[in-house]
């Protein structure tokens, strides 16, 4: 991608696929530079695009699930979080720690603060 900005859907399902590609890899400082700008730009398409509710984090995880047509057992599966874990974070019965954070949010190409509690600092990133 040559240009400085997401503009359709198509875009963001190949910048998307450049970024699950790089997240693969052993990046280099450049090519580690590349994920970091490329993954910026998406996060500015889907701030401007798909704005994610304001939601607890459960919420959140469940809308999130529903809205990529993923079930619970996809996401153990590429997070290997263990499925009772998964099941009490979309219920709500138990709080994510940071490694859980990090490991969904990655699946999702969101930042891991979006699972923080509401009104918890930084949580805007």
């Amino acid at each position: 991608m040559t240009q400085s900005k997401i503009r359709t859907e198509t875009e963001l399902d190949a910048a998307q696929a450049v970024i699950d590609e790089l997240l693969r890899q052993e990046l280099d400082h450049g090519a580690s530079a590349y994920l970091d700008a490329l993954s910026d730009l998406v996060i500015l398409y889907e701030r401007e695009r798909h704005p994610i509710p304001q939601l607890a984090p459960a919420e959140l995880l469940a809308h999130l699930l529903e809205d990529r047509g993923m079930s619970q057992a996809d996401l153990v599966r590429r997070t290997g979080i263990a499925k009772a874990t998964v099941s009490d974070l979309v219920s709500g019965k138990r709080a994510f720690t940071v490694e859980q954070m990090h490991r969904i949010a990655k699946v999702f190409a969101l930042p891991a603060g979006v699972f923080l509690p509401k009104g918890t600092a930084g949580q805007s990133e």
